[in-house]
């Protein structure tokens, strides 16, 4: 059996005992802390009726102060015996914190010049039965703070606001693509076939049509479907799951942002997300000079642009004319051509791209949906953006080529060619850009955050293991 806090349950029992209803129902509310603030005068009383969470409490003789601690912050409450009664204000000082309360009266400024409360009438809200942390920062098992997230949200103000900075930021990204004419549209999260990106997914059973469906890895193949349609400016904010490794820049379901526009290619999609992300550093951080994790990173376009020939000369040393430069140390690596480009990417050309930078020009072999430059047909109109040595974003003139498309498809794994899609091509695709931003990431540059944990509410954790 769980047991509570005791000195908690005891106040709980004697709560109920004298037919106080300790977890109570609806209560107007007039004023928000900040409203009370707002809306003080000193020369007319202001009636306000206000309620939060008991996160200070000062008993002196015959009157008691308290904060309540609400969504934009805390007003501080004064109760008086002879105001209350002898009942009430005992009830009042057998508060604890944590717990909450509804509070009835005006305000007025104490010597200390605080705005305050003076309290009528005040209602019990809900009692809590566990003591809130003393030093949540203190805590070493960061794990936990994840884990609890709203114990975490509670007490930790630059937390809370993290997460409302995220939500601003979501905001502005839809009104930026709204007033450019793009159309926020839904793709299915389960799909019948894997694709729009390489990942291994989730993989789930629908028991009325007797199948297996994978959670999306990318909404990418659905999206570019209604390009086909005619709708020929799309974008989602779309959750993906990937079934891959958790680190401090992955979670196996994140957040991102997927754009789609007709008769453009990976140069508009650059200059579009030049002009996003710098309009998100100009409202949210009001300056496109911000401080990343120690690093000043500097947001002003243009970018760096740098081809992934010149960024791997700039790893290596060795000047690279062609694939098979490439080609030859991988050989002698004893590597894939693949795999040596994964290797380069990840490993020793993105630690070196702090600030805002374009990497172009991508090999076809890593780019099975983008569409190949007219003068090589060994290198893609495609980018990936980095920030902080973090690729952010992926984007690129997308293959229109139904024939190409098959081709790559089967080069790629034939056992799975999206048949639908490749159908879709043969009716006829528009040329058409494409951009891909993790927003989760996005948002760490925005919020100073270490961690993808620190910008998601509730991180994917290991079973808890329960004592």
């Amino acid at each position: 059996m769980h047991e509570f806090d005791p000195i908690r349950y005891e106040k709980l029992m004697q709560l109920q005992s004298k037919g106080i209803a300790a977890f109570g129902s609806r209560y107007e509310v007039t004023h928000s802390s900040k409203g009370v603030m707002n809306e003080f005068c000193e020369e007319e009383e202001t009636q306000v009726s206000v309620a939060g969470r008991v996160v200070s409490l000062r008993e002196h003789g015959k009157s008691a102060f308290a904060h309540l601690k609400d969504r934009d912050g805390k007003v501080q409450v004064y109760v008086r015996r002879d105001i209350v009664g002898d009942d009430n204000f005992a009830m009042f000082c057998g508060l604890e914190l944590g717990d909450f309360i509804g509070a009835f009266g005006k305000t007025f400024k104490t010597k200390t010049g605080e705005i305050t409360v003076l309290v009528e009438k005040f209602v019990f809200l809900s009692k809590s039965l566990r003591p809130m942390p003393k030093e949540w920062y203190g805590l070493k098992d960061i794990e936990t703070r994840y884990r609890q997230r709203y114990v975490d949200l509670m007490v930790n103000d630059d937390v809370k606001e993290t997460f409302i900075t995220r939500s601003r930021v979501i905001r502005m990204i839809r009104e930026f693509l709204d007033k450019k004419d793009f159309l926020e549209v839904e793709t299915p999260m389960m799909q019948s076939m894997v694709g729009g990106a390489t990942a291994k997914p989730f993989v789930t059973h629908h028991n009325a049509l007797s199948m297996d469906l994978y959670m999306r890895i990318a909404p990418e193949l659905y999206l570019k479907r209604l390009i086909v349609g005619g709708l020929e400016r799309v974008y989602e904010l779309n959750r993906n799951f990937r079934n891959e490794g958790i680190s401090t820049r992955h979670n196996p379901e994140f957040t991102m942002l997927e754009v789609y526009q007709a008769y453009a290619d990976y140069e508009d999609m650059m200059r579009l997300t030049e002009e996003l992300v710098v309009h998100l550093c100009q409202n949210i951080k009001g300056s496109l000079q911000i401080e990343y994790q120690g690093q000043m990173l500097d947001f002003t376009p243009p970018w760096r642009r740098l081809t992934v020939y010149e960024a791997i000369e700039n790893a290596l040393g060795i000047k690279i004319n062609e694939m098979q430069d490439i080609e030859a140390i991988a050989v002698e690596q004893g590597l894939s051509v693949k795999e040596l480009l994964d290797d380069m990417l990840d490993h020793k050309i993105e630690k070196d791209l702090v600030q805002p930078t374009f990497v172009t020009n991508f090999p076809t072999i890593l780019s099975p949906l983008a569409k190949s430059m007219p003068n090589n047909p060994e290198l893609t109109e495609r980018f990936e953006f980095y920030i902080s040595s973090q690729e952010i974003g992926n984007a690129y003139s997308e293959l229109n080529d139904p024939i190409d498309q098959r081709k790559r498809f089967v080069e790629q794994d034939p056992d799975h060619v999206d048949e639908d899609f490749v159908r879709a091509l043969e009716y006829g695709m528009p040329p058409c850009g494409g951009l891909g931003i993790g927003i989760d990431r996005l948002i760490m540059m925005l919020t100073d955050s270490a961690s993808i944990r620190d910008v998601i509410l509730f991180p994917q954790l290991r079973k808890e293991k329960v004592l």
